[in-house]
């Protein structure tokens, strides 16, 4: 009798106590952790090597411990020399899913005495020739559709002028909506330079603000845009519930990208607010890492530690 009291009296106190602490730091181990879709990775990560063994390269990416897969932009008309729905039979049959595709939004322009990474090899990285939104937009569309994938998400476009800026907004219009009849979410995946300030017009603002929300969806490049001295959740504020996809990516204090967890970016408000966003997927991208079949592994091992954090 006195045992069952004792315990009548100690569960008021807790419930008693749950109910004033709230979400104090006494209340929070009852609370419920935050539920993170499973880990994918962008890949350009491993662009040369899914260009010479795409299958190899694949299964070292399951064997990391990746489950979602995105998809770089690549030579025309396949995707890394293998039909869409054969690539999508291969990573299903590793255990993993694709899930979206990165396509180029207009013709390349880099800038001037740019210098292109080396490889492994030592020699400098070279891309394919490449289909573009602003030329190639219902084939690219098409393409996708017929992988069967859900997102296709413009990788990168030309805003080195205002005009640039308008032009590109009308090619990112277009797309969503031949996405959109094709059953195709269309995003847009930002760097740095979107939040800056050309011609009087920024254009993450600008398109955000002139495509409607039902069109173009964003994936939000952490890195970069930690490296644009903007805060991500104040993003996610903006844009409530447009946010599908993220890409995780680490950089140095001088701006080196990384494998995750090696970087000076603090990631855990991010994630402890990602429901505000609506993500459904986030991939891990290091561009040009030197040693990739590494990296790949760190940054899985270091998420691993790190979503015990959130």
């Amino acid at each position: 009798m006195n045992s069952r009291r004792k315990f009548l009296q100690q569960a008021t106190s807790l419930t008693v106590g749950g109910t004033l602490l709230g979400h104090s730091s006494w209340a929070n181990p009852f609370s419920t952790k935050i539920k993170l879709p499973e880990l994918g990775i962008q890949l350009f990560t491993v662009l040369r090597e899914m260009d010479t063994d795409p299958v190899g390269t694949l299964q070292k990416l399951a064997d990391a411990g990746y489950k979602n897969i995105e998809s770089a932009f690549n030579k025309p008309g396949s995707f890394y020399g293998k039909k869409p729905t054969a690539l999508k039979s291969i990573i299903h049959d590793m255990g993993m899913e694709w899930r979206s595709h990165h396509v180029v939004g207009s013709p390349m322009k880099l800038p001037p005495n740019y210098k292109m990474p080396t490889g492994p090899d030592g020699k400098p990285m070279s891309f394919p020739a490449m289909m573009t939104l602003k030329d190639n937009s219902q084939e690219l569309v098409d393409l996708v559709a017929e992988a069967g994938i859900k997102y296709i998400v413009c990788s990168s476009i030309n805003i080195s002028t205002g005009d640039d800026i308008k032009q590109s907004a009308e090619v990112l219009h277009k797309t969503g909506e031949l996405a959109k009849k094709a059953g195709l979410l269309f995003g847009y995946h930002n760097h740095a330079t979107e939040f800056d300030t050309t011609d009087g017009i920024v254009s993450y603002d600008y398109f955000t603000s002139q495509i409607p929300a039902d069109l173009l969806k964003l994936e939000i490049d952490l890195g970069w845009v930690f490296k644009a001295g903007k805060n991500p959740v104040d993003l996610f504020k903006k844009n409530k519930g447009r946010i599908p996809l993220l890409h995780l990516k680490d950089m140095t204090a001088t701006g080196e990208i990384v494998s995750f967890g090696q970087g000076v970016y603090d990631f855990k408000e991010t994630f402890q607010n990602i429901d505000i966003a609506g993500v459904e997927y986030f991939f891990l991208e290091q561009d040009f890492p030197k040693k990739p079949f590494e990296d790949i592994v760190t940054s899985a091992n270091n998420f691993e530690k790190f979503k015990k954090s959130i």
